[in-house]
């Protein structure tokens, strides 16, 4: 395979380092915004399950006060 010769302006070339060097900067950042996204979704994810779990404990004693409501001799 040939390859020809690629002539760039010295402004031209630097312009594009730099225009590369702002992409990875700012893809750096995405990934750190990225990253916090995650913790902030863990940690909701983590406190919706304790509420799922405090609404079963609280459905277990509403259906146990609802059997001791149906049955008095139980009291």
């Amino acid at each position: 395979m040939n390859q020809a010769a690629v002539f760039v302006k010295i402004d031209e070339y630097k312009q594009v380092l730099d225009t590369v060097e702002l992409i990875k900067k700012n893809l750096s950042e995405a990934k750190k915004v990225l990253a916090e996204l995650n913790t902030i979704k863990d940690a909701e994810n983590a406190e919706l399950a304790s509420w799922g779990q405090n609404l079963d404990e609280i459905e277990a004693k509403i259906s146990d006060m609802d059997k001791l409501m149906m049955d008095p001799g139980q009291w």
